[in-house]
């Protein structure tokens, strides 16, 4: 099986990543939508750029493919990069959104391709706690909802802030994978990947949310 997988260089790609490394399949590319505008109904903003860093220590090729973030435009720009590619299907990292699941799904089948989306309805809970324990080093870059100070940006979640965020997320009622765009995430180093990413940043904070920018 030779497949794309999306990546935004956040958990949820990187989690889908590795899930197709360990089926054996033949990843050829991570396929990255670059979107230049100021917001996107489908795909991650920040720090998407550094997926390229990571597909070279994943040794796969690299695609960006940018986007102004138009609802449908986006997938059409997505699916005219897709068809220049020689894959089987493509792997994301859709959680809970059906709006992004079925979109996807539509677009496999005009490109009669085959669409995987592992982690669908995996708990909360679960998701994050394989993560940690997998050796994921999960980075958060951008936060967005109450409860989610300037501390966490530019943390990377271990089992004692793991059990921080859940006691937040509890607290303050919102997810603690971030599927409702509580927080963005970048993954430094993972079982997918040969080596770590070595980051410097700054940080852009307005008293109620804020997010990282790479130097």
């Amino acid at each position: 099986m030779k497949v794309a997988v999306l990546s935004s260089g956040g958990k949820d790609s990187s989690a889908a990543i590795w899930w197709a490394q360990c089926k054996g399949w033949d990843i050829t590319h991570l396929v990255t939508m670059i979107v230049e505008g100021t917001d996107s109904w489908m795909f991650q903003i920040p720090g998407t750029n550094l997926v390229e860093e990571q597909a070279k220590l994943c040794n796969y090729q690299w695609v960006s493919v940018k986007t102004q973030g138009v609802q449908e435009k986006e997938v059409e720009d997505l699916e005219h990069a897709l068809q220049k590619l020689s894959i089987d299907g493509i792997v994301s990292g859709a959680i809970r959104s059906d709006y992004q699941k079925t979109r996807l799904e539509r677009m496999c089948e005009r490109l009669e391709i085959k669409s995987f989306t592992p982690l669908w309805h995996q708990s909360s809970e679960s998701h994050m706690t394989g993560l940690v324990e997998n050796g994921f080093k999960v980075m958060i870059t951008g936060v967005s909802t109450e409860g989610l100070n300037q501390e966490w940006l530019g943390h990377t979640i271990t089992r004692g802030s793991l059990e921080k965020l859940s006691s937040l997320a509890a607290k303050y009622r919102f997810n603690v994978d971030g599927e409702g765009g509580e927080y963005e995430t970048l993954v430094t180093a993972g079982p997918h990947m040969n080596g770590e990413l070595n980051l410097e940043y700054e940080i852009h904070w307005d008293g109620v949310r804020g997010h990282l920018s790479f130097t």
